[in-house]
């Protein structure tokens, strides 16, 4: 890796690719998406400020966790552009997401516990189902994986509903 002086002011498209892992494709998309933005030289060719870094490397992370392209977009209008963001930027935005993050957990959590047993869905294919959803009690209450899905049957009301 071609390393870039720390107190480069701002990178080039294949330096932001380069240092942050992502390839120029998608960080492109990202910027056509309205997620990181550059400069044009004269030359016509893209200048990055540095703190595009941080940008890229938040978007993959929340990416990863499942966070869809609109909502890290509408979080990112957030953070200032005439600066770097400070540590108080980054922790307001993430504030925000806290909720939608521990009924994430929540759901990974169910996922990886009852996945082998009844979730819900109708399909009374597995031992287990009958009892725990007898004549698919559950599809009265719509359809989905009933007792897996936190947007179905949230954290808070699991356990105190039929349908969890």
């Amino acid at each position: 890796m071609t390393k870039v002086a720390w107190n480069t002011k701002e990178l080039t498209v294949g330096q932001l690719a380069e240092r942050s892992g992502v390839a120029v494709s998608a960080l492109h998309f990202y910027e056509a998406k309205g997620l990181i933005q550059s400069r044009r030289t004269a030359g016509n060719q893209r200048r990055y400020t540095r703190d595009s870094l941080r940008r890229v490397a938040f978007i993959r992370l929340a990416q990863r966790i499942g966070i869809p392209l609109k909502v890290i977009k509408d979080a990112l209008t957030e953070l200032p552009d005439e600066r770097t963001p400070t540590r108080d930027d980054w922790a307001r935005l993430s504030a925000a997401w806290r909720g939608e993050l521990d009924d994430r957990i929540e759901q990974l959590q169910r996922l990886r516990d009852d996945l082998t047993d009844c979730i819900g869905c109708g399909c009374l294919s597995l031992d287990r189902c009958p009892v725990a959803n007898p004549h698919d009690r559950l599809g009265e209450e719509g359809p989905g994986a009933r007792r897996i899905d936190t947007r179905l049957c949230p954290p808070q009301t699991c356990g105190t509903s039929t349908a969890c």
